[in-house]
């Protein structure tokens, strides 16, 4: 690859690039029972019915094809298969599972299977969750009945999204279940047991194989870049620091550091943007700022984050620097109902994914988030992070493409990036 845009005004990428789209269960299947399912969020509303993508998949199938993407990047729910610790995988909800693997390999769309997004069985959640090392046990077991259920039919495999999230907002903010605030010993040891049990996923699972195809598995991580808004405010800077100690390289070090390097044969990167902090205080709508002060301030933010698309380059290059795996941007997207802020987003951190290629990082993949406008957590559904629009007022939950989608469609099927005129 050249490091600089071909004549024609257009970036090319690798004729095997996974280009890709993403979900996770609670935030679109539905007729769920874990954590969620009675958690209120802000807008009043529940994960009930989500997208109804537990009965609709074939059609969001569909949607994926009319896209164009290559993969998906999907979670398969470990409270429907299991009912107690150790238990044999519940055959009807893996038959359904497998169905929808196999209308993705009918489509030519490769499956990433994500094991932990978020969400636990309510038995796990009451014997203490992920605070209880007893959960490293119980989730092995699940994970190895289900690669070897699904030997044939998944390739990559990824084992915890987001860690750090899922941790920060159970324990730190107190915004997933159980809504605990400050608990940073909790925290802690949240990451260090997933990270005990992911890396006891990847060495069973790579035992296990995937027939006669190479298998690869890894986790993801939520990359932000934490800075001070003024480089002289002693402050945020100490608290952009320790911000970065506590959520990027303590969760690295965890999952990655010494030996355990070589559990996973690739990383996922997350990579939405960046949290700068003013007085103290970080500088994202979510923590109760205005777009028109954020504006004013020079920070230029979607619905949830601060776009920062220079810093993309540098972090993947600092992730093949210390771990020397290949890597896929597992999630990257926007949340927002302009979507020309949104087409202006991709196409600025595309061009930073594909100047990090240039300069030798060996990123196999891209997986836009999300493909549909979802249940996000904590927020319920006025977050639009959708390729595919869902329309929540209507009972029927149709489905409209975005402009979005089809401009991510056209970069798919042509495997190339066009570069705006300067």
């Amino acid at each position: 690859m050249t490091s600089t845009a071909e004549k024609s005004g257009v970036l090319r990428f690798p004729p095997q690039f996974l280009w890709g789209t993403a979900t996770s269960p609670t935030q679109v299947e539905g007729h769920i029972s874990n954590e969620w399912t009675s958690h209120v969020a802000r807008d009043g509303r529940t994960c009930h019915p989500a997208c109804d993508s537990y009965h609709r998949y074939p059609e969001d199938i569909e949607w994926m094809v009319r896209l164009g993407v290559k993969a998906y990047r999907m979670g398969i729910e470990w409270s429907r298969l299991q009912d107690r610790p150790f238990a044999p995988l519940n055959q009807a909800e893996l038959d359904r599972y497998i169905d929808q693997l196999d209308r993705l390999k009918a489509a030519g769309i490769e499956p990433m299977v994500v094991l932990h997004h978020f969400s636990n069985p309510l038995w796990i959640i009451q014997a203490g969750g992920w605070l209880n090392r007893a959960t490293v046990g119980a989730f092995v077991d699940y994970a190895t009945k289900l690669a070897t259920a699904l030997r044939s039919r998944v390739r990559i495999w990824n084992t915890f999204n987001e860690p750090d999230t899922y941790a920060s907002c159970s324990y730190l903010i107190g915004e997933f279940p159980p809504e605990q605030k400050w608990r940073f010993g909790r925290y802690r040891r949240v990451i260090i047991n997933m990270a005990a049990a992911h890396v006891k996923v990847c060495r069973a699972i790579r035992q296990i194989g995937s027939g006669t195809v190479p298998l690869e598995i890894g986790f993801s991580k939520n990359w932000t870049a934490f800075e001070a808004y003024h480089h002289w405010a002693p402050w945020d800077r100490a608290i952009a620091a320790l911000s970065h100690e506590f959520f990027n390289r303590f969760v690295l070090r965890s999952f990655m550091g010494g030996r355990r390097r070589t559990a996973a044969t690739f990383l996922g990167v997350n990579y939405y943007g960046r949290v700068r902090y003013r007085h103290t205080q970080p500088l994202i709508p979510t923590f109760g700022f205005s777009h028109e002060k954020l504006a004013a301030l020079g920070v230029y933010c979607d619905d949830m984050f601060e776009r920062h698309p220079s810093g993309m380059e540098p972090a993947l290059m600092e992730m093949q620097r210390l771990y020397h795996l290949p890597i896929y941007v597992t999630e990257h997207g926007s949340a927002s109902t302009n979507e020309a802020f949104r087409e202006r987003d991709l196409s600025e951190n595309l061009q930073a994914l594909h100047g990090a290629m240039a300069r030798g990082v060996d990123v196999r993949g891209f997986f836009y988030w999300s493909l549909l406008d979802n249940f996000e957590w904590q927020f319920g559904y006025a977050k639009k992070f959708g390729l595919i629009g869902v329309d929540f007022s209507d009972a029927r939950l149709p489905r409209t493409m975005k402009p979005l989608g089809e401009i991510y469609g056209n970069i798919c099927r042509d495997n190339a990036i066009a570069v705006p005129a300067v």
